[in-house]
């Protein structure tokens, strides 16, 4: 529930919807589409199709057009400490500067949690060195049009920028995004669907946790590329997409992009779509 000073909101949510859609959907023979750039998880759509009741339908996926190797990248830059710690906000600043002076600004930069993304405006806000725009300061549309507008910004934003934003061509070319954006599981909806998948011999994070994230993470990363044209580095600040077992599932559900943790091969891409111009 939620309360303010003169109203009360409660909400109830159901556990799961797959029966009640499998009961008023997909009872009767029906054609029926599902379309979206990140319904699939694993690469098979099995997360999604369990969460809906469609058990047993033909899957087929068609892959993006763009090319994904020959003009993006992804960074994963080392020496980052855990997320929680700390240090992680001013570790990450003193990573992305580099990355932001080579893109000359032109960047989303996307968190997880509003305390982590005051703290690096805080510290960018220091260096003095790009325009920064910052979630709160305008509503969200008016906000990305102030980006489209301003040469080299830097927009920092949490959940509602990680999608429904599409920011085109060179206005937009680098991506940054503080960590693996896992759900929390103290949140009322999800503590009892963790707990229902463990009742009905679960597991509750390769069941539910992860593939949630994994899907929020493709949305980040779709902020990236919009239009055939388009060039970009994703940057990615959790070191657990490398060092931990579950990153490879992360790693495999992004676009094919070519990898890297050296910041000079970032600096290297960004110069040479620079010198070459946006058709490169």
């Amino acid at each position: 529930f939620e309360s303010g000073k003169r109203s009360l909101r409660l909400q109830a949510t159901p556990i799961s919807v797959a029966s009640s859609l499998r009961e008023r959907l997909f009872s009767e023979p029906r054609a029926l589409v599902f379309t979206s750039a990140t319904l699939c998880a694993e690469g098979s759509g099995a997360h999604f199709r369990k969460s809906i009741g469609l058990d047993d339908a033909e899957v087929r996926i068609w892959h993006s057009p763009y090319d994904y190797e020959g003009r993006s990248l992804l960074y994963v830059p080392e020496g980052m400490p855990e997320p929680g710690s700390d240090a992680f906000a001013p570790t990450m600043v003193s990573r992305i500067a580099p990355v932001l002076r080579a893109s000359s600004g032109r960047a989303f930069v996307l968190f997880t949690s509003y305390r982590v993304m005051r703290q690096v405006h805080e510290l960018m806000e220091e260096m003095d060195e790009f325009p920064l725009l910052l979630q709160g300061e305008a509503p969200k549309q008016q906000l990305v049009e102030r980006f489209r507008q301003t040469d080299g910004g830097v927009l920092l934003g949490t959940t509602s920028f990680w999608e429904g934003v599409d920011v085109k061509g060179d206005d937009l070319v680098c991506v940054i995004i503080d960590k693996l954006p896992f759900s929390s599981p103290f949140d009322p909806v999800n503590r009892a669907r963790l707990r229902h998948i463990e009742t009905e011999g679960g597991n509750a994070f390769s069941e539910y946790l992860l593939p949630r994230a994994v899907l929020a993470l493709k949305q980040g990363a779709g902020r990236l590329i919009r239009d055939e044209g388009d060039y970009g580095v994703l940057m990615i600040c959790d070191p657990r997409i490398i060092d931990r077992g579950y990153g490879r599932a992360f790693l495999e559900a992004l676009p094919p992009m070519r990898r890297t943790r050296r910041e000079d091969l970032v600096i290297r891409f960004f110069n040479y779509f620079k010198a070459q111009g946006r058709s490169a």
